[in-house]
């Protein structure tokens, strides 16, 4: 394989860790929990994972080894995160320090390999290759749910058959989700399996008190603030285009939020306040239109938008239509195909309730016609496929010519679109991330060495000095609720979407006028890995303002 010089330099750095985890370790339980919601639903459905402890690690005079090699598998769930190879790593360090005859082995392509027995066992050698890289590639990911007895079962026969103790899934809330259930049900036949979490996902949505981040989320947002930053540079330059940027995130803002902390854009649309405040998508262009008119009065036809991917599902008015389309065409999908392509249009809008067609109507050709083409196995509209970037771009510049001809704009207006997504997920990671995910897998080998299951690995107090970050586990369960996927009602992770009151969003809201009609523009600058520590290691804006109040240098 050949390498780039980066590359070879990375493979040198010893990620930083918790104090805590570098000797001796013995663990301390706190109080009995609860889950957020549903207590007695979540209760009923895990008898034997609900209610378990918050537990920590601390340094110990006793020596903390095993007698016996300690056999771990691992899988890697959804979508690629930055860092989890140094998860990986942290796991097979950890438990080589238990018993070095220890061996940890990697599931291929997700949960796939596990019901169909393709692993991999990961070596010191193999490991050593992908110390501080990106990407999953070590072993691969997929995105098979483990949701069946049947597939429950499968994946023992190999747990037995390799002797492994412990089963660490890589993933996000409906990963974790599932590796609940699964050693809930280990633990119900007496398999002798444990089953232990890790918060991946750079989408930001996997987060609580005890969980302080998702893995990949500083990454991937650092790296998307660069090419924000860039084109912020360009635009400033050149003066003569508005940039319309989406951003990944469907479920949740964080990562549009995190970049327009770090890079100060003209416009930043959060959906959560979009929901709260019931916008329209009238009301969203009029909105983006003011800022570009007010501009425009200044001599300044140049900007930056930033667009959540999930816009859509949160404006009210889009939501209810797309519900409709999706019932709709559930039942009318053979006559739907055999309209010409021409007339589908004019179709739906008459098939459409009234309220619903005039927004339909109202939509650009290309976006109207997404809505109703590109739909998921269950019917419904994929909305991560609508080009929310071009459909804003559209709509102001028909505002605009609008009120030009009203005598209420007199600039010009051309626009560019991005969408930042795939070119986040599989990055080097940060510094930060290089540590975080280590000292994740680092504690979940402690996790399993204390005998846990149906525990979540988690680091806080991660915006100290790495020395001072508090290792343990969170009960998955603790973190649970009901809600209903595909018409019946399911235990769940609760997603954490951007508190409107909370500390982020706030300070957003009290620079977001400024940056508007200002060209305040923040030029990141490519992740740094080696140099002062106050440029290569600062954790988000997001975990600087929910931990101190307060954002470290711009």
């Amino acid at each position: 394989m050949t390498k780039s010089a980066l590359q070879i330099a990375r493979a040198d750095y010893m990620p930083k860790m918790p104090e805590a985890l570098k000797g001796n370790v013995k663990i301390e339980e706190g109080a009995a929990t609860e889950s957020v919601n549903d207590q007695h639903e979540i209760q009923k459905l895990f008898p034997l994972t609900y209610g378990m402890p918050i537990v920590k690690f601390v340094e110990a005079s006793e020596n903390s080894n095993t007698d016996s090699p300690v056999n771990v598998g691992i899988i890697l769930s959804g979508g690629q995160a930055p860092g989890g190879h140094n998860v990986i790593a942290g796991i097979f360090d950890g438990i080589k320090k238990l018993h070095a005859d220890s061996k940890l082995f990697g599931f291929i392509l997700g949960p796939d390999g596990l019901i169909n027995h393709k692993y991999k066992e990961l070596t010191a050698d193999i490991i050593d290759e992908y110390r501080n890289t990106g990407g999953f590639d070590i072993i691969g990911s997929g995105r098979t749910k483990l949701e069946t007895k049947e597939h429950f079962d499968k994946g023992l026969e190999i747990l037995k058959k390799l002797g492994i103790k412990a089963l660490v899934i890589i993933g996000g809330d409906d990963s974790n989700t599932n590796a609940c259930v699964l050693a809930e049900y280990y633990a119900s036949i007496n398999a002798g399996v444990q089953v232990i979490g890790c918060p991946k996902t750079i989408d930001g949505d996997l987060k609580n008190e005890q969980i302080e981040t998702s893995f990949g989320f500083d990454t991937a947002c650092k790296v998307y603030s660069e090419l924000i930053g860039n084109i912020q540079r360009d635009c400033n330059s050149a003066r003569k285009y508005w940039h319309f940027i989406k951003v990944m995130g469907r479920s949740a803002s964080h990562i549009a939020l995190e970049c327009a902390l770090q890079t100060h854009p003209n416009i930043c649309i959060v959906s959560e306040e979009v929901a709260a405040k019931e916008q329209s998508l009238d009301s969203i262009i009029d909105y983006i239109a003011g800022v570009i008119a007010r501009r425009a009065e200044k001599g300044m036809n140049f900007g930056t938008v930033i667009i959540p991917e999930g816009l859509i599902e949160f404006i009210p008015a889009m939501k209810k239509l797309i519900q409709e389309l999706n019932d709709f065409l559930a039942q009318n999908q053979e006559e739907f195909d055999l309209v010409r392509r021409s007339g589908k249009r004019e179709y739906i809008i008459s098939k459409l309730s009234p309220e619903n067609s005039a927004i339909y109507a109202s939509l650009p050709e290309n976006v109207a016609r997404q809505l109703t083409l590109d739909r998921d196995p269950h019917g419904n509209v994929q909305v991560s496929l609508i080009e929310t970037e071009k459909l804003l771009a559209e709509m102001v510049k028909k505002r605009l010519d609008e009120w030009a001809k009203e005598g209420k704009y007199s600039g010009k207006f051309a626009s560019i679109t991005h969408f930042f997504g795939y070119e986040g997920r599989c990055a080097a990671p940060s510094n930060y991330d290089s540590d975080y995910c280590y000292s994740l897998g680092y504690t979940a080998s402690m996790l399993i060495a204390a005998g846990k299951t149906g525990y979540m690995s988690s680091v806080r107090n991660t915006t100290a000095p790495a020395a001072e970050w508090i290792a343990g586990g969170v009960p998955i369960t603790m973190m649970m609720n009901m809600e209903r996927r595909h018409g019946e009602m399911k235990p769940v992770i609760q997603k954490a979407l951007v508190e409107l009151e909370g500390a982020p969003f706030t300070y957003f809201v009290s620079q977001r006028d400024k940056w508007a009609i200002d060209t305040d523009y923040v030029y990141p600058g490519p992740i740094q890995y080696f140099g002062p520590t106050e440029v290569c290691d600062q954790p988000s804006k997001t975990l600087q303002l929910e931990q101190t109040g307060e954002i470290g240098i711009q």
